[in-house]
């Protein structure tokens, strides 16, 4: 029997992966320690982006002591916190700082795309603030209404009290009674009716 078989040729060990990593890694930062540095470990505070570099064991008791707030009062501490919750940005209370603007910047002209919300018509004053509450709505009259109106001799500006007004006025001039059965009057006595029941219906009288 052959002391070394063939078998064991084909045996490989692999390799180990921090070695090369150590052998590049200087020396621990520990007092006294002559181990690979291969583990970051923060400095302290006012000076983020440095790091010491430590083995393993000692950048676990090194963790194990650290504090950031080491030798800052309470006070700072708690303004620190307060101001971590909005991303050390500044705020304002809601209204008291309305005048101010979000960016020193900022362009009052639009320009491009944005312009056309510059330019868009705004019949019903929809972005410029209500109107002058004193001043009267006008409405559209729609066709029915607008015939009706006609036939009393009105517009659309007309108020329920002229439509009211105006009907009686009517209706006493083309009664059957007040003009001996006229088959005129008649027609257009009732024409004054109908008209008046359609703007009745349609709520503006």
């Amino acid at each position: 029997m052959k002391p070394y078989p063939k078998y064991f040729e084909k045996i490989r060990i692999r390799p180990d992966k921090d070695a090369e990593l150590k052998s590049r890694a200087p020396i621990c930062q520990w007092d006294g320690c002559k181990e690979a540095g291969t583990h970051r470990a923060p400095v302290g505070r006012m000076k983020e982006g440095e790091y010491f570099k430590f083995c393993l064991d000692h950048v676990r008791e090194y963790n194990k002591g650290f504090n950031y707030f080491s030798g800052v009062p309470d006070s700072e501490i708690a303004r620190f916190q307060k101001e971590a919750l909005t991303g050390h940005r500044p705020t304002w209370t809601m209204g008291a700082n309305g005048s101010s603007r979000s960016s020193p910047d900022m362009a009052q002209m639009r320009s491009g795309r944005a312009g056309y919300y510059n330019r868009m018509r705004d019949p019903y004053n929809l972005f410029n603030g209500p109107k002058d509450p004193r001043q009267p709505r006008e409405r559209k009259a729609k066709p029915l209404e607008a015939k009706a109106l006609e036939t009393l001799g009105l517009d659309a500006r007309a108020t329920g009290e002229d439509i009211k007004a105006r009907y009686k006025e009517l209706v006493k001039r083309h009664h059957p009674d007040a003009n001996g059965g006229d088959r005129g009057s008649e027609d257009r006595f009732r024409d004054v009716l109908q008209a008046y029941r359609v703007l009745k219906q349609a709520g503006l009288c």
